[in-house]
């Protein structure tokens, strides 16, 4: 079997061949209706959930979400998993916080961040691939050890950076829409690049659908599970840094749950948790699903423990939906 054969996604990626086919893109249609819907029901019973403001704060807290969601999404594709974006956010604010607090120039202390979280998020990576820790486990070692860290070295308070004015213009909306939104989207566009047409992207694909065989055509499965994680500390350091923009301080309690939202969004739209399925799109889709949902409780006066309920009724039902869809694609298959 040759490399390409492998790289190529698993049937049940559902790729389109030869223009578009509604059956291969109804999650995406359905989770365009939803977020239709959802526009409806919250400007029809949530205060405040059409004004401008609000829309700013939608699209901020999306960018939050799906700057990590767009490497949980690769991650996920190839059979594994991340749940150490919260803690890493919250950490990386704290070390920039306090870099710029030093006096560090802030293009350096940027770099620094984003470096620390690449090589932090390589950690679980170098387990799973070298060692056979299982992904989750090495991310939950490392959510305990970065939250603990970061609370340990701030006494659990925020770290203020002062006046930074290229710091602050990271929160300085452009033509009315945010810098954090912008950086999101043009990184869509880069990871579906890479996702769909790229030997990177193609390989992963081949590794959630079977790591051996990927293994035997030549494909690398080491180096890109590592190279999938540390590229997860690169976008969770980068959201660190947009969360340092938006507070004026690194705080170790900030991005509490995240991780949770950043699987949701993920699996919402459409990427397998067994591996060798998934888009780009669907988890943008996902991402915005996800952050409507939360914005319009919040509006609602909801209890924030009964949004905790929410947001897992969600995942149970994304993730029961994509077992279908499997099961459905399998059928098709045989048939």
């Amino acid at each position: 079997m040759s490399l390409d054969q492998a790289a190529k996604p698993a049937p049940s990626s559902n790729r389109a061949k030869g223009g578009f086919n509604f059956a291969q893109h109804m999650n995406e249609l359905s989770l365009f209706i939803a977020i239709v819907v959802l526009y409806v029901v919250f400007t029809a019973t949530a205060n405040g959930f059409m004004s401008f403001n609000n829309q700013i704060n939608i699209l901020r807290d999306a960018a939050t979400i799906g700057i990590a969601a767009w490497a949980a999404t690769l991650i996920i594709i190839s059979g594994e998993i991340d749940v150490s974006v919260g803690p890493m956010v919250a950490f990386i604010s704290v070390i920039l916080a306090y870099l710029l607090q030093w006096g560090v120039p802030t293009p350096v202390a940027f770099a620094f961040a984003i470096v620390v979280g690449a090589l932090l998020g390589a950690i679980p990576g170098i387990l799973r691939a070298y060692f056979d820790v299982p992904s989750f486990v090495g991310t939950l070692g490392l959510w305990s050890a970065l939250r603990g860290t970061a609370l340990f070295v701030t006494d659990a308070l925020p770290v203020s950076i002062g006046r930074n004015d290229i710091v602050d213009a990271l929160d300085r909306p452009v033509l009315g829409i945010p810098p954090a939104a912008i950086i999101m989207l043009v990184l869509f566009v880069a990871f579906a690049f890479i996702s769909r047409k790229t030997a990177f992207g193609r390989s992963v694909f081949a590794i959630g659908g079977n790591a051996h065989a990927a293994f035997l055509s030549g494909i690398s499965v080491a180096r890109i599970r590592v190279a999938l994680f540390a590229i997860a500390g690169a976008m969770a350091a980068i959201s660190g840094i947009l969360l340092v923009s938006r507070l004026g301080s690194g705080n170790a309690t900030a991005a509490t749950g995240l991780e949770f939202d950043v699987i949701a969004a993920v699996v919402v739209g459409g990427t397998s948790l067994s591996g060798g399925r998934g888009s780009m799109l669907g988890t943008l889709l996902g991402v915005l699903v996800i952050t409507l949902i939360g914005n319009g409780l919040v509006l609602l006066g909801i209890n924030p423990f009964f949004q905790q309920v929410v947001r897992g009724l969600i995942i149970v039902v994304a993730v029961l939906a994509n077992i279908q869809a499997i099961k459905r694609s399998a059928l098709r298959n045989k048939g």
